[in-house]
């Protein structure tokens, strides 16, 4: 009886993990596909107006680039995109991956969204991201931040 219960309880806590409903915003599967520059950076052609966008887990910057094989191919093609908001050389540092939520594009059935902090000189504190390899959506430029000059 003892491990019948304990095996309820697992299977309870593992089941919880990851909900049916996705809580992400700003999930767009009819954005345009995104386009590669000649460095080898995502194209970014609008600048966000929402405080949330990029900065809250429920509205994360939806980089899904053809696949998700290589996740960290395509936040980097994102991330070095970017600058600080008078044209600062960033650098970035992945922190943790969080969040879980449904999604088609996994094998799981399942997706995660990726965590990173950006630095810049004279920044008075740290920036934190949250991006999606996964869903698709219109890709911009967090408010704060700038395009990096070509």
């Amino acid at each position: 009886m003892k491990k019948i219960t304990i095996f309820i309880v697992l299977l309870i806590s593992v089941t919880s993990c990851v909900s049916t409903k996705s809580t992400l915003k700003n999930v767009d599967d009819n954005a345009p596909d995104l386009v590669l520059s000649k460095n080898n950076t995502f194209i970014i052609k609008e600048f966000s107006k929402d405080k949330k966008y990029g900065y809250n887990p429920d509205y994360p910057i939806n980089i899904f680039y053809r696949n998700t094989k290589d996740e960290a191919l395509n936040e980097t093609r994102f991330l070095n995109a970017l600058a600080g908001p008078n044209g600062e050389k960033i650098t970035y540092t992945r922190l943790e991956t969080c969040c879980p939520f449904p999604t088609k594009r996994s094998d799981m059935g399942a997706g995660f969204l990726n965590v990173y902090e950006l630095k810049w000189e004279g920044q008075k504190k740290p920036i934190t991201l949250y991006l999606n390899i996964y869903e698709k959506g219109i890709l911009m430029v967090p408010m704060g931040l700038n395009l990096k000059k070509e």
